[in-house]
C-alpha cells in the first residue's frame, strides 16, 4: 500500500498485485455480471485487510489445548459498514466476509442526471454509531458528491472515525472529498485519469451498479 504523493495526502493506494490484477478482470468489458461481483467481493475482501489494519487490541488471556497464554483481540466496540445504497452492497459483502461482527447502516442516494448532485432517499443507522469506527463504502469515488452526502450525515452522529472505501477514483473526486472532509482517510485500488462530461470516470470500468445487478 502506498501514497502517490502530497497532493493526495490521506488517500492510501492499495496496490497489491491480486487487487490490481482482480481490478483489471473487472474493468473489461466484456466481464459478465456474475463475474463482476464475484471478483468485487474479492477485491472488497482483500481491501478490508487494509482499511483494518490499525485497528486497537488488547491483550486477553485464553487457553489452549495445552496451556494458558496471553493473545490478542480487536478491542473496543465493533465497526460499523455504511453502505451507500446501491453500489456499495457490491463492497459490503466483501468487508462482512472478514468482519463478520460488524453492524450495518445503509444510505440511499442517487445522482441527479442534470446537476450531478446526491439525492438522499434513505437513512438507517445502527443507534449506537457514536464512538465507533465508521467505514463508508462505495464502488466508485466520481464527483465526490455522494461521498461528501453520505459523511455529512454519518459526521452527525459524532462516531469516533471514519474512512472512506472506494474501488476507483479520479483527481477530481478526492479533490472535492478532501476539500470537505479533510480528516477522513480514503483507500482505494485506483486513481484514474479524470472525469468525463457525465460524471464517469475514465478509462474506469463503467457503472458499477449496473455491472453488480445486470441493469442499465
Amino acid at each position: 500500500m502506498s501514497r502517490p504523493d502530497n497532493s493526495t495526502e490521506h488517500v492510501h493506494l492499495v496496490n497489491h498485485p491480486l487487487v490490481q490484477h482482480k481490478l483489471t478482470l473487472m474493468r473489461r468489458k466484456d466481464a459478465s455480471t456474475s463475474s463482476f461481483r464475484t471478483l468485487l467481493n474479492e477485491v472488497s475482501m482483500l481491501m478490508a485487510y487494509e482499511v483494518t489494519h490499525d485497528m486497537p487490541m488488547q491483550d486477553v488471556e485464553i487457553e489452549t489445548p495445552l496451556e494458558t497464554m496471553t493473545a490478542k483481540m480487536i478491542d473496543g466496540k465493533k465497526l460499523v459498514f455504511v453502505s451507500i445504497l446501491r453500489a456499495g452492497t457490491g463492497i459490503l459483502d466483501g468487508m462482512l466476509t472478514v468482519v463478520p461482527g460488524a453492524r450495518v447502516g445503509h444510505i440511499g442516494l442517487y445522482r441527479d442526471p442534470k446537476t450531478l448532485q446526491a439525492v438522499e432517499y434513505y437513512f438507517k443507522m445502527p443507534k449506537d454509531t457514536a464512538e465507533r469506527d465508521v467505514i463508508v463504502v462505495d464502488p466508485m469515488l466520481a464527483t465526490g458528491n455522494s461521498a461528501v452526502a453520505a459523511i455529512d450525515r454519518v459526521k452527525a452522529l459524532k462516531p469516533k472515525s471514519i474512512k472512506f472505501v472506494c474501488l476507483l477514483t479520479c483527481p477530481e473526486g478526492i479533490a472535492t472529498l478532501r476539500k470537505m472532509h479533510p480528516d477522513v482517510e480514503i483507500y482505494t485500488a485506483a486513481i484514474d485519469r479524470q472525469l468525463n462530461d457525465h460524471g464517469y470516470i475514465l478509462p474506469g470500468l463503467g457503472d458499477a451498479g449496473d455491472r453488480i445487478f445486470g441493469t442499465q
